[in-house]
């Protein structure tokens, strides 16, 4: 356990997720699915229907007492954010729909404008979609190319290899920094230095790391950072881009529109200060006050309480799902992954597997989890994931393996 951690209540917890109290059939559900998106606490869904009921309003735009409370609360959620994570403040923080946007804005706001012939772009062989399938785009549309550090027999990064391939015509290095597929955790901070040693930037998607460990931008020295809400307590439809401020201030806006400016003529534009430059249009409002929300909730269980708890549920899903040799288990041993754990048995489809488990009230994916080219490294069509948080227990784990021991069964 960490070194400032106490062990986590998880019955307390459960009880500020009602649904969790939900059946089917009579069956009680038992919630894995959270590396795809997890539950929402009361707090955080109240901190919606406040502002609904108290004081909504668009930001930025009115003198009025509703426009200016909007405003205060919205930007003090930046302010929130920025400090999870380690940022020097709000200006590096630019609000978006999640993840996915984030690695976009930076695509089309930076790449469009900096990558050409002979640049390239370096990524993994675990990249999620958001980063493997926005960076191949572009560089089609630059003449850019994308290369890939290839992963070893234990799904680690092949660090070799990432030396090799990052070199002085690198510009971009993308990397996810926990897979949400393998359950590794990448070295980013190392990645960092050896991107920065070829002046190239690098951008960690931390879309399954900022839920469950903590991040500190600063210390990693990572030129940009994106994760979402709705995958650590908050709701769906807001995410962050982090960002060092000397970069994003000389990137050119992605959208263009109402409140990313300061002045308007018939001839030019001038933008707007960070990190609003970067947020045209009325925002997300009480998606970004419900994310400052979900942030503070996870600070007062405390991350380290979370990451211990999670990672013991997946070591103990893995040893447990280990008892058959006709499991295979992707990534890292039990004691080196994030909190997930993405399987295999012999003779079942994990669809087929996942539908049975869901028969028990267990809720797991199915699928290729948005890494198709990683599961042809694998040599896998698709695998079953389940993934774990705060609120889970081993109690739940054991009704996994229960309800797959059942469809064992059914397909012996």
């Amino acid at each position: 356990m960490g070194v400032h951690s106490a062990p986590l209540d998880v019955s307390a917890r459960r009880e500020e997720f009602p649904i969790l109290d939900r059946e089917f059939d009579g069956t009680p559900l038992v919630y894995l699915d959270n590396a795809a998106t997890s539950q929402t606490p009361k707090r955080v869904v109240e901190s919606i229907t406040d502002y609904y009921y108290e004081y909504n309003a668009n930001v930025h735009r009115g003198i009025h007492n509703l426009s200016q409370e909007a405003s205060i609360a919205y930007e003090e959620a930046h302010d929130t954010v920025a400090d999870f994570i380690g940022a020097a403040g709000r200006e590096e923080i630019v609000f978006t729909k999640n993840t996915t946007e984030a690695m976009n804005l930076v695509a089309y706001a930076w790449g469009l404008n900096e990558l050409g012939p002979g640049d390239e772009v370096v990524l993994t062989e675990m990249e999620h979609h958001a980063s493997l399938v926005t960076w191949q785009q572009i560089a089609k549309k630059t003449g850019a190319e994308c290369r890939y550090i290839p992963i070893t027999d234990d799904g680690r990064l092949d660090m070799d290899a990432a030396r090799e391939l990052i070199t002085d015509d690198t510009k971009m290095v993308s990397v996810v920094h926990a897979s949400n597929t393998l359950g590794t955790v990448n070295p980013v901070a190392t990645l960092a230095d050896i991107a920065h040693d070829h002046d190239s930037y690098i951008f960690v998607d931390g879309a399954q790391s900022a839920p469950h460990m903590a991040v500190d931008v600063q210390d990693i020295d990572c030129d940009f950072f994106a994760f979402s809400a709705h995958k650590m307590c908050g709701p769906t439809g807001i995410g962050a881009l982090y960002g060092k401020e000397e970069i994003l201030d000389a990137m050119e806006p992605y959208l263009y529109g109402g409140d990313m400016i300061l002045k308007v003529t018939f001839e030019d534009t001038d933008f707007n200060e960070l990190p609003w430059k970067f947020e045209a249009g009325t925002p997300s409002i009480s998606e970004g006050i419900a994310f400052a929300e979900a942030v503070e909730y996870i600070e007062d269980v405390g991350i380290d309480r979370i990451h211990d708890h999670s990672t013991d549920l997946a070591a103990y899903a893995y040893e447990r799902l280990s008892e058959h040799d006709d499991v295979e288990i992707y990534g890292p041993g039990p004691d080196e992954r994030s909190p997930l754990v993405a399987f295999n048995i012999d003779g079942l489809h994990a669809h087929d597997l996942a539908s049975i488990v869901n028969d028990y009230g267990v809720a797991i994916r199915a699928g290729d989890h948005c890494t198709q080219p990683l599961h042809d490294v694998l040599g896998a069509s698709a695998s079953a994931r389940a993934s774990f948080y705060l609120y889970n227990t081993r109690e739940e784990v054991d009704a996994l393996v229960e309800a797959v021991d059942e469809a064992r069964q059914i397909f012996a």
